[in-house]
């Protein structure tokens, strides 16, 4: 699985170390996000639920970080 999709599903999480690991994944992913997430699921690597969670996620995010 997905670092990232581990990382979000982790319960108890608190929201710095999220902020935090989401900082060391940003700066080690090359390429493009979407175009990656779309290729997982085109792969059936990962489901279309997945990928809405992952999307909407992606919004969340970047609300919070602007």
């Amino acid at each position: 699985m997905n670092p990232l999709f581990q990382m979000m599903n982790k319960p108890n999480n608190n929201m710095m170390q999220l902020l935090q690991q989401f900082q060391q994944f940003k700066q080690n992913f090359k390429g493009n996000p979407q175009e990656m997430v779309q290729q997982l699921l085109n792969s059936g690597r990962i489901s279309q639920q997945q990928y809405n969670s992952a999307v909407q996620m992606a919004q969340q995010l970047q609300n919070f970080i602007r």
